[in-house]
């Protein structure tokens, strides 16, 4: 594929960290591995060794030829061609929940994937067991989201669901409790208990939730303001309430 992304019979991606990851994680999805032709920086060295130990194909490429075959792409110098990744769907999710996942993130309407690739990141920092998104008018895995995630795409599954409202549904009568970041909700995120099986919702920026998702919500919060801007980035207020959970878990 010359853009790198999905096709169909793989995904192709860039980036030191979320390639180390795929090998780290899930070398058996490395078919074949580019790197840039020269001198090698550690970095990538080390993902060369990694690869040629799993008997992974590796293909030294022009500098000029790497970004030719994948434009806008910031490849860092390799680009990994991969299988499709285990896709986890809304009955996997839920089964996982009844069996002790306790904490998920949910992302109703987050269209920048850089954005996608910075939660991911934070969710898996947070211990978080998977990221969900509508499968509709949100931003899908690409290598860019892939990339700002920095490994966390290996770990964390990213569940693309149907009906948003159905899985919260879904998620609730398995046990977890959902609790959505509003702006104007009159509780507030550090005086609600989130040390049981929660699902944090965060909407997207400007828009905040969808009516049906801030009904499905058994809590909705608000991160205290104490300056003069309306709002956090999404990213940014992910990371603020998943690491709230963290503390009112290890308190």
């Amino acid at each position: 594929m010359a853009r790198g992304g999905k096709g169909p019979r793989g995904e192709s991606f860039g980036g030191v960290h979320a390639v180390a990851a795929v090998l780290r994680h899930a070398p058996q999805r490395v078919r074949r591995l580019q790197l840039v032709a020269g001198t090698l920086e550690p970095a990538l060295a080390g993902l060369q060794e990694q690869a040629r130990g799993y008997g992974i194909p590796v293909e030294r490429v022009a500098r000029d030829k790497l970004d030719h075959q994948h434009p806008g792409f910031q490849h860092q110098g390799v680009i990994a061609h991969c299988t499709p990744r285990a896709q986890l769907d809304e009955k996997a999710l839920v089964t996982r929940v009844r069996d002790g996942l306790d904490l998920v993130l949910v992302l109703d309407g987050v269209t920048d994937p850089h954005n996608l690739g910075a939660c991911l990141r934070t969710a898996d920092a947070a211990g978080a067991g998977a990221l969900v998104t509508p499968r509709h008018h949100s931003a899908a895995l690409t290598p860019a989201a892939i990339k700002v995630a920095s490994g966390a795409a290996e770990t964390v599954p990213v569940v693309a669901v149907g009906n948003l409202a159905r899985t919260l549904a879904g998620l609730k009568e398995a046990g977890m409790w959902i609790v959505g970041l509003d702006g104007a909700a009159g509780e507030d995120l550090y005086a609600v208990d989130l040390r049981p099986p929660t699902a944090i919702v965060m909407g997207a920026e400007g828009e905040g939730l969808r009516r049906l998702t801030r009904e499905a919500c058994d809590h909705r919060v608000a991160i205290p303001m104490r300056g003069t801007v309306e709002s956090l980035n999404v990213s940014v207020a992910t990371g603020v309430t998943l690491f709230e959970v963290v503390r009112q878990r290890n308190a």
